[in-house]
């Protein structure tokens, strides 16, 4: 049966990243490698009557472009769950580390819109630890509910890299590189930027702070937040999402800073119960891609939730 650990606060990221980053200490860190039967820790941490910083949520939109208003941008949500996961990363029992995971997939799937003040009681656990041609695979998922009412599920699959069962396994042909056609909008970031983007989220990373420890974790410079990147390809269109969406993203290479790279918005026809459903709205397909290689950053659909 899982055991909840309800917290009195949100978890400090000047606490969290100590723990985080001495797991990856040999002997009193976690293992190097992990079995895919390596057990899940069936813990859900919870946090209630969570409400979001207006100054930092204010400050989030500055730097994502997403729009401040009455309601939460939709990646906001990664934002308010951010300090749960990070809690669960870093428990001894996880078997993973959390600095040095490849956050790999994110799905966002919100059943309506949230104001920017509702008090939000959230649930955060771990499960379907699973192999992958290029490591491990595991979920961590936030529940978000107003009083008893589920307003949103927050997905975040993170890979730890090793080899598997499955490294062997036939792959598909290598990416080509190639000019990318003429974008929708070109997007600019600096590591400035980011720090400024860090500071609103939480999300301290050290790939994400500094050109030197970024190196320290095998990137030739500091790289843009994946999560930065999810909210800053839909800023554009948000306002034109219905309440109930889904966001589902698959991180590419990663942005080096500084950098220019392009944003690609199509829309896509909704289809099954969503297309007949009243009031009907079409979903978008986003990417960001390289300017010069064309290779993706990030691609990601959102789909009307029936």
């Amino acid at each position: 049966m899982a055991k909840t650990v309800t917290l009195s606060h949100a978890p400090s990221p000047a606490t969290l990243y100590p723990k985080a980053v001495g797991a990856m200490l040999p002997v009193i860190g976690k293992p190097a490698k992990v079995s895919p039967s390596a057990t899940v820790p069936d813990t859900v941490y919870r946090l209630e009557n969570v409400r979001a910083d207006q100054d930092k949520l204010q400050e989030y939109c500055r730097t994502t472009g997403c729009q401040y208003g009455a309601t939460l941008p939709l990646n906001y949500l990664f934002v308010l769950q951010f300090p749960l996961a990070m809690e669960l990363m870093v428990d001894p029992a996880f078997p993973f580390g959390a600095v040095g995971s490849v956050h790999f997939e994110n799905k966002i799937e919100r059943l309506r819109e949230i104001g920017s003040d509702e008090p939000l009681t959230i649930e955060t656990h771990a499960e379907n630890l699973r192999e992958h041609r290029k490591g491990l695979l595991i979920d961590v998922i936030s529940e978000f509910r107003v009083g008893r009412e589920l307003v949103a599920v927050q997905t975040g699959t993170f890979l730890k890299q090793q080899r598997t069962s499955l490294s062997d396994e036939e792959r598909g042909p290598a990416p080509v590189a190639k000019t990318p056609p003429p974008p929708d909008r070109v997007v600019s970031v600096n590591l400035h930027l980011i720090r400024e983007y860090a500071a609103a989220s939480g999300d301290r990373n050290p790939i994400h702070m500094a050109n030197l420890s970024a190196k320290a974790f095998g990137f030739p410079k500091a790289i843009a937040h994946g999560m930065w990147t999810a909210a800053t390809a839909v800023a554009n269109i948000e306002a034109q999402l219905p309440g109930g969406v889904v966001y589902s993203v698959r991180f590419g290479t990663p942005i080096l800073l500084p950098a220019k790279v392009n944003l690609y918005t199509e829309r896509t026809e909704a289809d099954g119960p969503a297309r007949s459903a009243p009031g009907a709205r079409d979903g978008f397909a986003v990417s960001v891609l390289d300017r010069k290689k064309g290779f993706p950053h990030l691609t990601g659909t959102l789909t009307p939730r029936a």
